[in-house]
């Protein structure tokens, strides 16, 4: 199975891991995972006509469509994403966190000290309860300063940390994201997940 991840922004290269994870929860056929890169695909005058393009360079048998809902309700987000889909044949997925995707890599201490460079490290690194993260204003924010305290660094050589890269390290040294079913837009995910394989 081959799937794509059409987002807007950039630094969604952390779902990648997270959603090949999800589809391993519910189908035994290998995975192939695509992501749209957006600097990758022309402008276009209208959404419609971007997904196309998206279709015509990354063919797939799935589509997820992500949007952080940032402060607006997920229900809006997964309005928008249903009339864009309503304009192509192919089975889809809406990607929709609370705030940010970010706020679905604070849950392990231990991957973000590793990812860090520092695994044995022992500084405080202020990490909310799982069942907070949602609650979150600014996940990433949270998650640059907990990779960036999780490197030991002092304040001097903190300001040439590649915090960026870091970010997308942290995946690499998880195996499982179930913990996150704690979280309504996860658990709405996955159900979204299973519903779409079962079509």
């Amino acid at each position: 199975m081959r799937y794509t991840l059409l987002s807007d922004g950039t630094s969604d290269k952390v779902l990648v891991p997270i959603l090949k994870w999800s589809l391993r929860r519910f189908t035994d056929e290998a995975i192939e995972d695509q992501w749209a890169d957006p600097s990758r695909i022309p402008r276009q005058p209208d959404p419609t006509s971007r997904l196309r393009l998206v279709l015509e360079a990354y063919p797939c048998d799935l589509l997820f469509v992500h949007r952080d809902a940032e402060g607006h309700p997920p229900e809006d987000r997964r309005t928008e994403i249903a009339a864009l889909l309503r304009t192509v044949q192919i089975r889809a997925v809406p990607v929709i966190p609370i705030r940010m995707t970010e706020a679905w890599l604070l849950f392990d201490e231990s991957a973000i000290r590793s990812a860090a460079g520092n695994p044995n490290g022992t500084q405080d690194l202020g990490l909310p309860r799982i069942d907070r993260l949602e609650d979150l204003p600014d996940p990433k924010t949270v998650l640059h300063q907990a990779l960036t305290t999780a490197s030991g660094l002092n304040a001097r050589r903190r300001g040439t940390f590649p915090v960026h890269q870091r970010v997308h390290r942290i995946a690499d040294y998880l195996d499982d994201y179930s913990r996150l079913d704690a979280l309504s837009a996860f658990r709405s995910l996955q159900e979204a997940i299973r519903a779409a394989l079962d079509a």
